[in-house]
């Protein structure tokens, strides 16, 4: 990273790096997510991933998903009778959340050294991987991402958290791509997703409005696309009513040096956590 994108990062919040990946590392991501999906079993346990009541909905298979790798239905998935619309292979919203530890192809592509620059670059001296996502956003159910900031779900003192979000297919406003608040870092954090007394709650920390689509900035990106963010920023996608999918994948990453709160929903006990080495 050059000056100018440090400080365009500073003051942005964010960072566009076009042509990250390269056709073969993504076919290598998108086939190896169809396998996992293939050998996914719902009958050995699921849930539909929504930011609808998040915390209300959240279950053992969900938190338990911080050391392991499992798929999220769409929230639209199913009829009224439970049944799926669709095959299961267009009926999944996400798997999650550590494939860049437990699977070695997310592992090789999410320890790209590349990444462990960029990282050190933009404040993260002790970089700490605790979470991997690889969304799909389905054609026609793919569900909307309400507005939040990603530092609500991963909660250290001083705040720390940076997003590392991947295009695997080109992302644009009918599918659904990603809006932000550029500058919105530099404002409260609003929320935070925690555990108390053994489940999950949404806490209000300030009342500031979420932005409007009037204010926001659309990343409308190619496939091979790495955006880079402050966990702070305040960003958003929609649903995606298209006929076409939005496959992407990310990682979220905190500083080793700020304390990880004790109460937060993704603790991973019995797998050590790692840097990007």
């Amino acid at each position: 990273m050059s000056d100018e994108q440090r400080r365009r990062f500073e003051e942005d919040g964010y960072l566009v790096f076009p042509a990250f990946a390269c056709e073969r590392a993504i076919e290598r991501l998108r086939a190896r997510a169809e396998e996992i999906v293939d050998a996914f079993d719902p009958s050995e346990g699921s849930a539909i991933f929504t930011t609808r009541d998040q915390a209300e909905r959240s279950s053992a298979y969900f938190l338990e998903s911080a050391s392991a790798i499992r798929c999220f239905f769409e929230e639209e998935a199913f009829d009224e009778a439970g049944a799926l619309r669709r095959d299961k292979a267009r009926s999944i919203n996400k798997i999650g959340h550590a494939m860049h530890d437990l699977d070695p192809v997310f592992a090789a592509f999410s320890r790209d050294p590349r990444l462990a620059r960029i990282a050190r670059t933009v404040g993260l001296e002790q970089p700490l991987l605790y979470q991997s996502m690889y969304i799909f956003k389905q054609p026609e159910i793919g569900g909307e991402v309400k507005w939040h900031q990603d530092a609500s779900f991963f909660v250290t003192d001083p705040p720390s958290v940076v997003a590392f979000w991947f295009a695997l297919e080109r992302a644009d406003r009918e599918n659904g791509c990603l809006w932000v608040e550029r500058g919105g870092h530099r404002g409260p954090l609003r929320e935070r997703f925690v555990m108390r007394d053994g489940r999950t709650v949404l806490e209000p920390l300030d009342p500031t409005p979420w932005p409007t689509i009037e204010r926001a900035t659309p990343l409308e990106v190619d496939a091979g696309t790495l955006v880079v963010f402050n966990g702070m920023l305040p960003h958003y996608s929609g649903s995606n009513r298209s006929s076409k999918s939005r496959h992407a994948y990310t990682l979220h990453a905190v500083d080793g040096r700020a304390r990880y709160a004790p109460e937060n929903w993704l603790q991973r006990q019995s797998l050590p956590v790692r840097g990007f080495a």
